[in-house]
Parts: structure tokens; sequence; C-alpha cells
């Protein structure tokens, strides 16, 4: 059974960066194709960032491109999403996601089997 941990996450002002980490256990991370969620209060879980498993591909959300960079180390079995220019509105839980072979669509929650318990982002004014 794969488990998923994030960390990173904390608070940062306006314009900063911060990087988190998803370490993927129990499997080999290659396996999976990984993508960062995040939710704010009051408001529908949405997609930041995916990479395919050999990270041949990435798709970010439209909010986050530009700022946002995802990547991936399979030998540390550890995907990284790089937030830079951080705005309040990026403060929410961030969750990491994967799906063994390919998440379809990348793009919807639904289409990822094993999640991480969340990391908490807060960008302040």
């Amino acid at each position: 059974q794969v488990q998923l941990v994030e960390s990173g996450g904390g608070l940062v002002q306006a314009g900063g960066s911060l990087r988190l980490q998803c370490t993927v256990s129990g499997d080999i991370a290659s396996k999976y194709h990984v993508a960062w969620f995040r939710q704010a209060p009051g408001k529908d879980r949405e997609l930041v960032a995916s990479i395919w498993r050999n990270s041949e591909n990435t798709d970010y959300g439209d909010s986050v491109k530009g700022r946002f960079t995802v990547s991936r180390d399979n030998a540390k079995s550890t995907v990284y999403l790089q937030m830079n220019w951080l705005k309040p509105d990026d403060s929410a839980i961030y969750y990491c996601a994967a799906e063994p072979w390919g998440a379809t669509p990348y793009y919807l929650s639904s289409a990822y089997s094993y999640w991480g318990q969340g990391t908490q982002v807060t960008v302040s004014s």
C-alpha cells in the first residue's frame, strides 16, 4: 500500500516562496502519476500541478502557471512543488495525490486513489 507524506508548508509573506515535498513510500515511486491539489475553506479542491511517472509531461492549474513548478526525483521517491511569487489566494491545504500508471483525467481529484494528509500553506498580505 503506497503512502504519501507532504512536508514544507508554513506561513510566508506575499511575494515569497515555499517548496513542498511529497515523499512516496510502500511502492516504487516511478509507477505513479502524482499531482498536487489544494483546498481552501469553502472552496472546491482544485488541481495545482501534475507530473507524469518519469517527468515526461507536467500540467498546471491556470492560477499558478508561471509561478509554480512541479518536479520529481524517483531515486529519492520524492515529488516537489516549488511555489514562487505567492499570493494570499494561494493559502490552502495542499495535498499530494497519486495514481498508478496514469491518472485520467489528470485534473480531477477523483482520478487519484492515494492521498496524503495535507500540509497547510498560509500567505499573509
